[in-house]
C-alpha cells in the first residue's frame, strides 16, 4: 500500500546485506532483490525468454523487463516501441537504417507482424559476451507461462516481475494506447497468469503509477527517476510515496537513503553492471540493484556475504 505525503520519522531496522537477504534484527528477513534488466542483457538478448530462463538459473529474485502493446492488443516485450535498428533485423532480415525505426511502430502492427522480425542475432556492441540467437519479440503470457514452468521443473525460487509501461504523453495514441487502457491490457494478462502478488508496475510515466493506484491499490509500483537529483521535490510532484523509488545508480546518496527508511520506500537503483558500483551501492544500504549482469551481482553479494 502507499502512503500520502509527508511521511517522516517512520521505525526502521538496521540491517546487515547477505548473498540473498539482508540480515536483520527482527524476526522477518527483507530479501535482497537482484533484478535482472531485461532478464541478462550483457549476457542473452534483451527481453528474450532464454535471457530470462538464463537470469532464473542465475539466481535473481526479479525479472526486469518492458512491455508496449501491439496493433491487434497484445502485450509484448519490448524497451522501445519500435524496432530498434541496435537490436532488430527487419522482416527479410535486412538492417533497419536509423532514419527508420520509429516507422516501424509496434503499436501499428500485428503481432504476428512483429514475430517475423529477428531481434536476438544481432552482435550488441556495448555488450561483447552477449550469446547472440534468434529471437523475436516475446509476448509476456508466453514470458510467464515458460518462466513458470521452468522454475516448477527445476524446483527453483518463484520470482517476481518488474514490469515497465513504455509509455509517454507524447506517445499516447500513437506508439501505444492511454494510460488507462495501458494497464489494463497489462493487468489481464497478470492476472490470468496468476502472478498478481509477485509484479512490480514501474513507469517514468507517473500516470500509469497514478492509474495503479486508484485500481490496483495492492500491486506495487515502482517510480523511475532518470536525471532529477532533487528526490523530495520529485516525489511531492508525484503526490504519494512509491513503493519503490527507483532512481539511475549515481542518483543515490545518503540523504535518500535516509529519507527513504524514514518514510518505508524501498530504493533499487539502475542499472549497476560493475562490482564496483555495486559494492558501493550495497555500502549505501539499498534495497536491490537492476543489472544487466546479475551473476557479478551474486558474485559480489556471495564475497560480501563472506567478509
Amino acid at each position: 500500500m502507499l502512503s500520502t505525503l509527508p511521511l517522516r520519522g517512520s521505525l526502521f531496522v538496521l540491517c546487515i546485506v547477505s548473498m540473498f537477504s539482508i540480515s536483520c534484527t527482527q524476526e522477518e528477513q527483507t530479501p535482497f532483490d537482484i533484478q535482472g534488466h531485461r532478464g541478462c542483457r550483457g549476457l542473452y538478448p534483451e527481453n528474450t525468454i532464454k535471457g530470462f530462463l538464463k537470469a532464473v538459473d542465475i539466481g535473481v529474485t526479479t525479472l526486469e523487463m518492458d512491455v508496449v502493446i501491439s496493433k491487434d492488443g497484445q502485450v509484448v516485450l519490448s524497451h522501445e516501441p519500435f524496432l530498434s535498428q541496435e537490436i532488430c533485423y527487419d522482416s527479410i532480415g535486412a538492417e533497419i537504417p536509423d532514419s527508420m525505426a520509429k516507422a516501424y511502430n509496434l503499436y501499428q502492427m500485428n503481432y504476428v507482424e512483429i514475430t517475423k522480425c529477428d531481434c536476438g542475432s544481432k552482435p550488441h556492441d556495448r555488450f561483447p559476451d552477449q550469446v547472440n540467437i534468434v529471437a523475436h519479440k516475446p509476448l509476456l503470457k508466453d514470458v510467464i507461462k515458460e518462466v513458470e514452468a521452468h522454475i516448477k521443473e527445476h524446483n527453483l525460487n518463484p520470482v517476481a516481475y518488474n514490469i515497465e509501461t513504455k509509455c509517454t504523453p507524447a506517445g499516447d495514441d500513437i506508439y501505444h494506447p492511454q494510460p488507462a487502457a495501458f494497464v489494463e491490457f497489462l493487468m489481464e494478462v497478470v492476472e490470468a497468469g496468476g502472478i498478481k502478488p509477485r509484479v512490480i508496475i514501474q513507469s517514468f510515466d507517473p500516470r500509469t503509477l497514478h492509474y495503479m493506484i486508484q485500481k490496483y491499490p495492492s500491486v506495487d509500483i515502482a517510480l523511475l527517476i532518470e536525471e532529477d537529483p532533487n528526490f523530495e521535490k520529485t516525489i511531492e510532484a508525484f503526490g504519494a510515496i512509491p513503493n519503490i523509488y527507483s532512481p539511475e545508480l549515481s542518483l543515490v546518496n545518503e540523504e535518500l537513503m535516509k529519507f527513504a527508511k524514514e518514510n518505508g520506500m524501498k530504493v533499487i537503483p539502475w542499472t549497476a553492471n560493475d562490482r564496483i558500483s555495486m559494492d558501493a551501492l550495497l555500502s549505501l544500504g539499498v534495497d536491490g540493484i537492476i543489472t544487466d549482469y546479475p551473476d557479478r551481482l551474486v558474485d559480489v553479494l556471495r564475497i560480501r556475504d563472506a567478509n
